[in-house]
């Protein structure tokens, strides 16, 4: 039961991480609601990795450097998709000039 209860902390946390990365990026992020934990939760897990080796073993990461963490992602998924985006729309729009 135990591990039921810290699996849901960690997926109720990465959601609010996410939604609130998400919220201090303006514009517009096409992610489901498990997408939005997801990132949460890998941007906590990344500040803790690096609060753990640059401060030492009894310091956590804090809640704004897991949110900094998970903006950071946020930003790079988006970046990342604007990038797949144009480069379907170059390739489409060669394809379409040809016929």
């Amino acid at each position: 039961m135990d591990v039921v209860l810290y699996i849901l902390v960690v997926a109720v946390s990465g959601l609010i991480l996410g939604a609130l990365a998400r919220l201090l990026l303006p514009g517009r992020d096409p992610m489901t609601l498990f997408q939005t934990m997801l990132v949460g939760v890998t941007g906590s897990l990344i500040a803790g990795l690096i609060a753990y080796y640059a401060f030492g073993r009894d310091e956590g990461p804090g809640f704004l450097f897991a949110l900094l963490c998970t903006v950071l992602l946020v930003y790079a998924v988006r970046k990342l998709r604007e990038r797949q985006t144009r480069a379907g729309t170059r390739s489409g729009s060669s394809v379409s000039r040809r016929i």
